[in-house]
C-alpha cells in the first residue's frame, strides 16, 4: 500500500471516529435522562406511537438534542471562521466579546419588555459588540493586532456580562431565574419551535458560508495575492465576518452565551480529522461543536440525578484548561 493510500485510509478512519462519536452522543442524549429508556421505546416515540415514553422522546428529549446539535454546529463554525479569518487560534466570538454582547442584547429586551425575535436581537447585539471591539482595538499604525483584539474583546465581554447581571436584578423572580439559566447557557425546556429557530437560519447561514469558502481560501493566501486573483479582500472579509456573527447569534439565541465551544471546536476538529483545507476544516468544526454541545448537555442533565446543571458550567470546565494550554502554547511560539 502506498503512502498516499495509507494517508487516505487514516483520514477516512478519523472522520468515521468523529461521526460515530457524534451519533453515539446523540443516541445517548435521547436515551438517558431522569428515566432511562430502551431503544425499542425510543423507536416507538420516533415513529409517532402513543405512550408516556413516546411523549418524552418526541416533546422533551428529541427537540433538546436537535437544538443542541444545531447550536453547537453554528457556534463551532463561527469560531473556526473567525480563527481562520484573523489567523489566530484565540480569535473566537466568545473571547472577543461578541457572544456576551448578544447575551446583553437579549437581557435588555427582557428588562424593558421589548418583544422582538430572539435571533434578530442576538444578531444585533453581536454585530454591535463586534463593531465596538473593532473600534476600541484599532490603531492607526498597526490596524487590528490579533492580541489587542482578543484582550479588548475579553474586557468588553466581561463588561457586557456585568451589565447583563445587573439588568437581571431588575426582573421579577421567575423571569430572573429563567434569565439566569439562559445567561449561564442552558437547553432546558427546548421544544420544536427552538429546533426551527436554530436550524432554519443555521442552514441558510451555512449555505452562505459554503458560497464564501473560495473567498476565504484566497484570503488565506494574503490580501495582495487574493486581490491579484480578482477578489475584493475588504468586501470579502466584511461578508465573512457578518456570516460568522450570524452563526454565533443563531447559537446564542437558543442556548445562551455558551462559553468556549467556538474556541475549541475548530482546533479539536482539525486535530481529530487531520483536515487542513478550509472546507473540510469547517465541516470538522461544525461536527465537533455539535459533539461538544450535545455531550456537555447530556452530562449536565444526567450527572447529578434530579439536578439540571447549566450547560455553560460543563463547557467552562472543558474550555478553561484548553484556554490556559492554548495561551501557554502561543506564548512559547511567540504568537502573543
Amino acid at each position: 500500500m502506498t503512502a498516499g493510500a495509507k494517508g487516505a485510509g487514516m483520514g477516512s478512519l478519523r472522520w468515521t471516529i468523529l461521526a460515530t462519536a457524534l451519533l453515539v452522543v446523540t443516541v445517548l442524549g435521547i436515551t438517558l435522562g431522569e428515566t432511562a429508556m430502551p431503544l425499542a421505546e425510543i423507536w416507538k416515540g420516533l415513529r409517532g406511537e402513543e405512550g408516556p415514553a413516546a411523549l418524552t422522546v418526541r416533546f422533551l428529549r428529541a427537540p433538546r438534542v436537535l437544538t443542541a446539535l444545531g447550536a453547537g454546529a453554528c457556534l463551532g463554525l463561527s469560531g473556526a471562521l473567525f480563527q481562520r479569518l484573523l489567523r489566530n487560534p484565540l480569535a473566537s466570538p466568545d473571547l472577543m466579546g461578541f457572544a456576551p454582547g448578544a447575551g446583553l442584547a437579549m437581557m435588555i429586551t427582557l428588562a424593558f419588555g421589548i418583544t422582538l425575535p430572539p435571533p434578530l436581537v442576538s444578531a444585533t447585539g453581536g454585530v454591535l459588540a463586534a463593531l465596538s471591539v473593532a473600534i476600541l482595538a484599532h490603531r492607526r499604525d498597526e490596524g487590528l493586532a490579533p492580541l489587542r483584539l482578543v484582550l479588548v474583546g475579553l474586557g468588553f465581554g466581561f463588561t457586557c456580562s456585568a451589565l447583563a447581571a445587573f439588568l437581571m436584578l431588575t426582573l421579577p423572580g421567575p423571569l430572573a431565574l429563567e434569565a439566569q439559566r439562559w445567561l449561564s447557557g442552558s437547553l432546558a425546556a427546548r421544544g420544536w419551535g427552538h429546533v426551527a429557530q436554530i436550524w432554519l437560519p443555521g442552514l441558510i447561514l451555512i449555505l452562505l458560508l459554503v458560497l464564501q469558502v473560495r473567498a476565504l481560501s484566497l484570503l488565506d493566501l494574503g490580501d495582495d495575492l487574493a486581490q491579484s486573483l480578482g477578489l475584493r479582500a475588504g468586501r470579502a472579509r466584511m461578508w465573512l465576518a457578518a456570516t460568522g456573527v450570524g452563526l454565533m447569534a443563531a447559537g446564542v439565541a437558543v442556548a445562551g452565551p455558551v462559553a468556549f465551544v467556538p474556541l475549541m471546536a475548530g482546533p479539536l476538529g482539525a486535530a481529530i480529522t487531520g483536515a487542513r483545507r478550509i472546507g473540510p476544516a469547517l465541516l470538522a468544526a461544525a461536527l465537533t461543536g455539535a459533539l461538544i454541545t450535545c455531550g456537555a448537555d447530556l452530562v449536565a442533565r444526567a450527572a447529578v440525578p434530579g439536578v439540571g446543571l447549566p450547560l455553560g458550567l460543563l463547557t467552562g470546565l472543558l474550555g478553561a484548561p484548553y484556554l490556559l494550554w492554548r495561551l501557554s502554547l502561543e506564548i512559547e511560539r511567540g504568537g502573543l
